[in-house]
């Protein structure tokens, strides 16, 4: 075993560590393909041009950049990470909960914006929330340790995501091509599934976090833990 290892096992032992990473992991996997799912469906099935599909994504942007700016912070003060961490994931799931049903021939107004700000105030929420619980456990030593494995796990969960996500999209559009379901309808058929399993996604994030980003260690770091300390507050 390596002295001085990249990743110490120890630093993994925090509910704080392993909890917001994968909680991350699941929620970055159902919004990467949200994201690239949804804006096919704007093309491919409402008719939406490339700038079109561009602007409908500007609300979502501008409702994470309002949340986590002026909302999260004092939320995070006032409730502690866990609990704005699942308030705002359970508005992720509202959000694609409710792009389940988008038709075929959609509205914008209706059918994706609601849906589209419920999940940009999830984001912003959610985003911040995860960065302070799991930077938390973190000293000067180890912080940027901490930093890259949450961008790691973003980075990972948000390919895996996306590629299962959109394969599934696929493989429940060909079915009901073979079923004899016009071309709109099948790929609008691919595009409710995903979303369902991106809410599912979500859902298992919020179980995670309601058992794992509990209020844990003081902030001397993980390896620095007396073991009698860490016996008292579960690690």
């Amino acid at each position: 075993m390596a002295r001085d290892p990249l990743l110490p096992l120890a630093f993994l032992r925090d509910r704080r560590v392993w909890g917001a990473n994968l909680t991350q992991f699941l929620m970055v996997g159902a919004l990467f393909g949200f994201q690239f799912l949804l804006g096919l469906y704007l093309q491919l099935v409402a008719g939406f041009g490339a700038a079109a599909t561009g602007l409908a994504f500007l609300p979502i942007t501008v409702a994470i950049g309002a949340f986590s700016l002026a909302i999260a912070p004092r939320l995070l003060v006032r409730h502690g990470g866990r609990s704005v961490v699942v308030g705002g994931l359970l508005l992720i799931v509202i959000g694609l909960v409710l792009l389940t049903k988008v038709p075929v021939a959609p509205s914008y107004l209706t059918d994706i914006l609601p849906a589209t700000l419920v999940m940009g105030a999830g984001g912003g929420l959610t985003l911040p929330g995860l960065a302070t619980v799991g930077m938390s456990a973190a000293t000067a030593r180890d912080s940027g340790l901490a930093s890259g494995l949450l961008n790691t796990t973003q980075q990972v969960g948000g390919a895996l995501g996306l590629a299962m996500l959109t394969s599934v999209a696929a493989a429940r559009t060909e079915l009901s091509l073979q079923a004899g379901s016009p071309a709109a309808g099948a790929l609008t058929d691919g595009y409710r599934l995903a979303f369902g399993i991106g809410a599912a996604l979500v859902l298992g994030a919020v179980i995670v976090a309601v058992f794992s980003l509990r209020t844990a260690v003081p902030r001397r770091g993980i390896g620095s833990l007396p073991r009698s300390n860490a016996h008292r507050t579960g690690h």
